[in-house]
């Protein structure tokens, strides 16, 4: 997404600064060799760094600002993304701070169309969906890597240049620029979280491909009292209601206040909405933005009584792309800085901190000489397929939003109008398909399911396939309460054998999955962890240290599990005694 034309009034936040501190190596003129350095600190970059450094490795983290992002930007945080943060320890206070929500309403014209929920089934430790401003995500982030010996947070230090191979390096080396001039550093490997502008993949010579749009949209923030009265359906100026209650999202297509466009509105925190108008390919943004022309806007959205403050306008246009090879050499590109999609979906951010997540125990086992190169390989294979997905979802869903002809705006509005009294019409409703983990069912890393001569042994559709996120699920431990996710992140950020039987752990080489019994280690009082993932006596899941279904059997099979163990670190028969 491409923002232009911003205002900033923030009467609710205010910046701080962080403080540049010269580091030691540019002091003393010393070249130094860093394990990894990051590229950026936002809320990829700063993530990428704290699952690093949970897995022991030690972070350099480079940006060149020395505060948060100016504006909202991103709000929308999605479970799978809130269950990594989980992992992380960072996730308490974002949900303590954020807008939880699971209701989504879509209307069209003067009235509802339908409504859907993002979590109807209980038994998840996260919400489905939490509202936070970028920049509180930020600072908590920020926080966080303070507090980690093994992270190096450098602000005011801007990459001016960046070469591979160059003679006494094993790496990347890096020109830096600071406010106490210029120095060298070294890095193993370089992860490039610096945004859509992204210098570093202009440095490497990476392609982008996909394609722009040229709607216009603006974002509002805006201030209102949490008593105000909000519309209760679309009719501006009509039917009112005290929002209370759940907080909702709310999809307008050709509302009477806004005819012929789209309106999106947001609940944020500390009485905070985000509302997003569609203006059209013509529209001025230096006009749009301007508070004469954003008020009136507002105010027949919302009604004449109904008393608001802008916080932050900003008119953005967007392009649906990505980079060709998430990884070049010892460079590798996560977040906006490798692919960018429409704001519809909540897409951008979920994606970029998953691609983090996929990446940091891939570099620990190439750092620690426990697994080949190859593996990184398998990041781009895993996440560009998940980048493809998202820009394919993005792009249904911005051809929805905004037809392109005649035709496909009469089929559009036929699908909205059906959907008020037809189930079978919703599913086609696309107001921005919301952000769910990739299933990385192409992957050389993840081993299919064995073949069963019968039926009775094949696993249930709604089961976690080989290559998907695990389900959450209630526990209890010790006789406390506790969730399967926790579990899995105690286990030493490795691999782990959930079974619902004895079994032994497995190792390759250094790498080791440990085993995590149902019945022993943890109990399922209430059904729900055997239910979700169909299990029965026997059952094993080899799970991953990002917290992927690498493999599944009904019955405990010691080879097979070895084998889809050296799969999951891109090993081989020809690989060397060194990894097997």
């Amino acid at each position: 997404m491409s923002m232009s034309q911003e205002v900033a009034v923030q009467k609710t936040y205010n910046y701080s600064e962080f403080s540049y501190v010269q580091s030691e190596e540019q002091a003393r003129a010393e070249f130094r060799q860093h394990p990894l350095v990051i590229i950026g600190a936002g809320p990829v970059g700063l993530s990428m760094a704290l699952d690093c450094a949970a897995r022991g490795i030690a972070t350099v983290v480079l940006d060149d600002n020395n505060s948060v992002s100016i504006g909202s930007r991103a709000v929308c945080y999605a479970q799978r993304t809130l269950e990594v943060w989980g992992r992380l320890g960072v996730a308490a206070p974002l949900l303590a701070q954020g807008v939880s929500w699971r209701v989504g309403k879509v209307f069209f014209g003067e009235g509802l169309s339908y409504q859907f929920d993002l979590q109807p089934q209980p038994g998840h430790e996260m919400p489905a969906m939490i509202n936070l401003q970028q920049y509180y995500l930020e600072e908590s982030l920020v926080r966080a890597c303070e507090q980690h010996a093994l992270i190096d947070l450098r602000w005011k230090h801007k990459l001016l240049a960046l070469t591979q191979n160059a003679k006494g390096v094993q790496g990347a080396r890096l020109r830096v620029e600071t406010p106490d001039g210029e120095f060298d550093m070294g890095a193993d490997w370089v992860v490039a979280c610096d945004g859509a502008g992204s210098d570093t993949r202009r440095m490497v010579g990476a392609d982008f491909s996909g394609q722009a749009f040229q709607d216009r949209f603006l974002i509002a923030d805006v201030v209102i009292d949490t008593d105000a009265l909000l519309p209760a359906d679309a009719r501006a100026g009509g039917s009112l209601r005290r929002l209370g209650g759940e907080p909702e999202r709310w999809f307008w297509f050709d509302p009477p206040f806004h005819p012929g466009q789209s309106v999106l509105l947001h609940k944020q925190s500390h009485g905070v909405w985000r509302i997003d108008f569609q203006l059209g390919w013509e529209a001025d943004p230096v006009e749009e933005k301007k508070p004469e022309n954003v008020i009136p806007r507002i105010q027949a959205m919302l009604g004449p009584d109904v008393a608001f403050e802008l916080e932050w306008v900003s008119v953005y246009q967007f392009a649906c792309r990505r980079i060709d090879q998430f990884r070049h050499g010892r460079v590798l590109f996560a977040g906006d800085a490798a692919h960018q999609v429409s704001p519809f979906g909540a897409r951008g951010a979920n994606s970029g901190v998953q691609d983090a997540d996929n990446l940091g125990w891939k570099l620990q086992a190439v750092l620690a000489g426990a697994a080949p190169e190859a593996l990184l390989d398998s990041y781009h294979l895993e996440r560009a397929w998940a980048a493809d997905d998202n820009l394919r979802q993005s792009t249904r869903s911005t051809d929805f939003i905004t037809p392109k002809s005649r035709a496909s705006l009469r089929l559009r509005n036929a699908v909205l109008t059906l959907a008020r009294t037809e189930p079978f019409a919703r599913p086609f409703v696309n107001s921005g398909r919301l952000s769910t983990p990739t299933v990385y069912a192409n992957s050389p890393l993840i081993s299919a399911d064995v073949e069963s001569p019968g039926a009775a042994d094949a696993f249930a559709a709604e089961a976690p396939p080989p290559g998907s996120a695990c389900p959450d699920a209630p526990l209890l431990v010790d006789g406390q309460a506790d969730w399967l996710l926790r579990q899995l992140a105690r286990a030493g950020q490795g691999f782990v054998l959930l079974s619902w039987c004895a079994v032994a752990p497995v190792s390759v080489g250094r790498i080791n999955a440990q085993a995590l019994v149902v019945g022993r280690d943890v109990h399922d009082t209430d059904g729900v962890l055997t239910r979700r993932y169909d299990a029965r006596p026997g059952t094993v899941y080899l799970i991953r240290p990002d917290q992927i279904v690498a493999a599944r059997w009904r019955a405990p099979q010691p080879h097979l599990m070895r084998v889809a163990l050296r799969r999951s670190l891109a090993l081989d028969a020809q690989e060397t005694e060194a990894f097997a």
